[in-house]
């Protein structure tokens, strides 16, 4: 039997097309986030906005992970697999085709729509697409299987960050400068800044309506694909799962890992988003800040295989609570440290996030029986609010010019500082007082 177990497939023949169609999706949601985040300094320019309300965009898009990711674990529950990713597949496309009357009629609430509505989509994605994979074959290869389909994840991230930085960042006019470095964009006529937004705006929207279509295809493909059905459904009542999540002592890891989730979501979104008003700080363009953007992307996939790695011998209580130390001490030198070097340990701070989403995830499920990790999972993902809540907050602090004797966007970054210490606390819970294994 051993042996059997030994030479298991990690995907049988048999799902290995409806295996490769779930797959894609890993990287659809991963480009959809990382095309996102600079764009909410290209939103802050061209519409000639705050940037604390510039940062509604993180607040539209994260926002509907936490207004869908229950509903989402309830429909697989009563229906199927299939059925969950269909729906997602669906609402993402039609936000994604809604730039295009937002571009038309230049009204930046249009575009925040079509963010919340493209974001239920992948609350639905997220939500189903990683128990589906689980569920494609034997128990025994289940975490090998959907380590496999997530490796895809950074692809898609990388290749949003790409499209933004040289397909949009760069081709914007209103982030044209003077021999000085100083935008043009503000001091222009009004007639000359309406012909610049308007292209801009097309700027922004035709990556989106690209990427509508191509989910459209995606929707297609699995619609006529014979997918497999849920292997079993949860018989326990709703009311009876959330009862036992949130008054059950045993599971106070997992409440405490969702608090955790929210602050690693808003630290890691604050980081790789306000990146670029930290680089445009010191004279860097748009374009050049979200190159910075790229190598911390690809430092964070380098984290992710070190960390994976490390915990051949280290907890990942343990590891956990040692990245968000490290994560302290390199938002520390984004806040103190001026220039280049700031702008470095800012960028460093990926390499210790890297692990972070993941393992709190398996910590916080760890010990729960199948039905109540169903929707424990879907608490997981909704704490990706975090993402919402706090970029504005830190748009506030940075609309502020300056913070005592520093830069207003040096000293926003406190609030990754603070999230780190969150979860560094639940980090050192868990291999103190939870002994997660």
């Amino acid at each position: 039997m051993s042996e059997y177990k030994k030479h298991e497939p990690v995907v049988p023949k048999e799902y290995i097309v409806p295996f490769l169609l779930i797959t894609i999706l890993f990287p659809l949601w991963g480009f959809a986030n990382d095309i996102t985040n600079p764009l909410v300094a290209a939103f802050q320019t061209v519409m000639e906005i705050s940037a604390a309300k510039a940062a509604l965009v993180q607040f539209a898009f994260y926002g509907g992970y936490a207004t869908m990711a229950i509903p989402a674990a309830l429909v697989v529950k009563k229906y199927s697999y299939k059925t969950g990713i269909l729906i997602g597949l669906g609402l993402y496309a039609t936000g994604a085709f809604l730039f295009w009357p937002a571009a038309r009629f230049e009204i930046f609430t249009f575009f925040l729509l079509a963010y919340y509505i493209l974001t239920f989509g992948l609350a639905f994605l997220e939500t189903t697409a990683n128990p589906y994979i689980l569920s494609m074959g034997s128990e025994n290869t289940a975490t090998r299987r959907l380590n496999l389909a997530q490796s895809f994840n950074p692809l898609g991230s990388l290749l949003g960050m790409i499209v933004a930085t040289h397909f949009i960042l760069a081709l914007l006019h209103s982030d044209e400068r003077d021999a000085a470095g100083n935008l043009i964009y503000p001091h222009l006529a009004a007639a000359q800044k309406a012909v610049i937004r308007a292209h801009d705006l097309v700027i922004i929207r035709d990556p989106y309506v690209i990427l509508g279509l191509v989910v459209l295809i995606v929707f297609i493909l699995i619609a006529v694909s014979n997918m497999p059905r849920n292997k079993s459904q949860v018989h326990t009542s709703t009311g009876e799962i959330f009862k036992r999540l949130f008054t059950l002592s045993a599971y106070r890891k997992y409440r405490e890992g969702v608090i955790a989730q929210v602050f690693y979501v808003g630290a890691q979104i604050m980081c790789w988003t306000f990146i670029i008003q930290y680089g445009e700080h010191l004279g860097l363009t748009k374009a050049r800040g979200e190159e910075y953007n790229i190598i911390a992307m690809i430092v964070f996939v380098s984290g992710r295989f070190i960390g994976t790695y490390l915990m051949k011998y280290i907890e990942p209580g343990k590891l956990l609570f040692l990245f968000a130390v490290g994560g302290m001490i390199t938002t520390t030198g984004a806040i103190f440290i001026q220039g280049m070097t700031g702008l470095y340990s800012l960028m460093a701070t990926s390499l210790f996030m890297s692990i972070m989403f993941p393992t709190i995830y398996g910590i916080s499920l760890n010990g729960m029986n199948n039905d109540d990790a169903k929707l424990g999972a879907a608490g997981l993902v909704m704490a990706i609010v975090g993402g919402a809540l706090m970029p504005p907050l830190q748009g506030k602090i940075i609309d502020l010019g300056t913070v005592a004797f520093l830069p207003a966007v040096n000293a926003s970054f406190i609030l990754p500082f603070i999230s780190f210490v969150v979860i560094s606390i639940f980090g050192y819970r868990t291999f103190r007082i939870h002994h997660a294994k």
